[in-house]
């Protein structure tokens, strides 16, 4: 018998995706959490970017804004980023609120 799966979502670091603020993908995260979703795949994609269908796919399309990125900032912008959402999901003050 197969081991039930746990419930996760994907999301791709996508040109196409949505540029979203701090604090909207800190709502998303909190929202996922709050539904029982105890795991989150990050995935950057290729030089072209992600296949079609992996798009049509993933929970969440996300961008950086329209500009192109190495691998290494990219990784280094999203952890920032999950680290921001982090803060502001444990109510810490955020300079940009409001």
């Amino acid at each position: 018998m197969p081991a039930p799966q746990t419930p996760c979502r994907i999301v791709l670091l996508d040109e196409r995706g949505k540029d979203l603020s701090s604090e909207q993908l800190a709502e998303i995260l909190e929202r996922w959490r709050d539904d029982g979703i105890r795991e989150c795949r990050f995935m950057l994609g290729a030089a072209d970017g992600h296949e079609k269908e992996a798009r049509g796919e993933a929970d969440l399309l996300l961008a950086f804004g329209k500009a192109t990125w190495p691998h290494l900032l990219a990784r280094a912008m999203l952890a920032e980023q999950l680290y921001r959402a982090t803060t502001i999901i444990a109510g810490h003050p955020y300079h940009r609120s409001g």
